[in-house]
């Protein structure tokens, strides 16, 4: 389904969390997006249809979502998925056996499990490297080259990767350049504008913002992308639920004050981890010292709310995990609740410890996704938790 946003486009991003997507043919005046709670829809009479046949095609709530999504990103087209990772495993059906695929080598640990584990298998090829390099990156393409994959801050080391000069050397090598944007979210930043072909989304996180619902969207540039995609999205049936379309549609609304104050708050921690004795390294954008700060503001509005730390020793990571009480050592990110994360056991479980060690995934690494919380009740529970 393509997405018109008409008047919208010209729409602050504030405004636009809460009304994108809106119609304005809405002849009940609801307010709220209805739950249509079907799996399927009544025709007319032969040959006719209402627009919506199958709830695994397409859904009113979802497809209000959809749009939703689209606009924020300023893509012609969006997707929405059960989890990011069935968007990006439906994504992987874009290629052929013999295909090859150049990704960061520093990235979500569940996105390389699916690679190696599940796209290979099915004939595809992987060149793992560092995409921040960027005067490096020519010379990785050959001739088997379809996509370069991309997560810009990277997860968890925050490696920041230039959009625009990745997007121009895949583009010259007829490849397209894919953006996992979750960590950025569209209000700080919009790879599709720098060029890039599709943006990946794990609505789970800052999106849904709640902790609540699991979500994934893959979003378009171009209408040949869209009927790829969309027929796979149709023939595999990896959509989301009403409900849970719902609940990320409500999520959204409060995106931008909460990655506001996320922000705001992420940069305080940040500052005083950076101030510990126990810490040896603090990880975030808006620190001075964050070494891929100018690629990063060149693209982005904003830090973010996702930082990484290390700490002297493995021992203090695992006292610090145990003592806390506000911080909920969890997997995941992006939500209301502050998430530490504890990335050689949980999200890179499944990278060797060699591999791990090579990225900065060490023992002594955490993770921190700030939430809502009060930067001194945050500081309070670390400060006690770090001793």
């Amino acid at each position: 389904m393509m997405v018109v946003t008409g008047g919208q486009n010209s729409m602050d991003i504030r405004t636009l969390c809460i009304h994108a997507g809106d119609d304005p043919a809405n002849s009940t005046g609801s307010v709220s997006v209805p739950i249509y709670q079907t799996a399927t829809f009544a025709h007319p009479a032969l040959g006719e249809s209402t627009g919506y046949d199958y709830s695994r095609v397409q859904n009113p709530t979802r497809a209000h979502l959809e749009k939703a999504v689209a606009a924020l990103e300023h893509g012609i087209d969006c997707m929405a998925f059960s989890s990011g990772m069935a968007a990006i495993s439906l994504l992987m059906e874009l290629f052929r056996p013999g295909d090859e695929i150049l990704s960061s080598d520093d990235l979500y640990g569940g996105s390389i499990r699916l690679f190696r584990s599940v796209s290979e298998k099915n004939g595809l090829h992987f060149q793992f490297f560092n995409t921040s390099c960027t005067k490096d990156l020519e010379k990785h393409f050959t001739p088997t080259t379809k996509a370069l994959y991309l997560e810009t801050p990277t997860n968890p080391m925050m490696h920041a990767s230039d959009i625009r000069q990745a997007a121009d050397v895949a583009h010259r090598y007829g490849a397209i350049l894919i953006v996992d944007n979750t960590f950025m979210t569209p209000y700080f930043q919009n790879p599709l504008d720098l060029g890039a072909d599709i943006v990946v989304h794990s609505g789970t996180k800052y999106l849904g913002g709640h902790n609540d619902t699991l979500a994934g969207f893959l979003v378009t540039a171009s209408s040949e992308l869209s009927e790829k995609l969309r027929y796979l999205y149709k023939t595999i049936g990896s959509c989301l639920a009403p409900f849970d379309s719902w609940l990320t549609l409500r999520g959204i609304k409060t995106l931008a004050i909460r990655m506001e104050a996320q922000q705001q708050t992420a940069a305080v921690l940040a500052d005083w981890l950076s101030r510990q004795s126990r810490v040896t390294a603090v990880i975030y954008p808006g620190l001075p010292d964050y070494p891929d700060k100018e690629i990063h503001f060149s693209q982005a509005r904003g830090a973010g709310a996702m930082l990484s730390f290390t700490v002297d020793t493995p021992e203090t990571a695992a006292s610090l995990l145990r003592s806390l009480s506000v911080i909920r050592f969890a997997e995941s990110l992006g939500g209301t609740e502050t998430l530490i994360t504890y990335p050689a056991t949980q999200t890179h479980s499944d990278l060797s410890e060699e591999e791990r060690n090579s990225r900065g995934i060490t023992d002594c690494l955490l993770r921190l996704s700030v939430g809502l919380e009060s930067a001194d009740d945050l500081i309070a529970d670390l400060s006690q938790a770090i001793q």
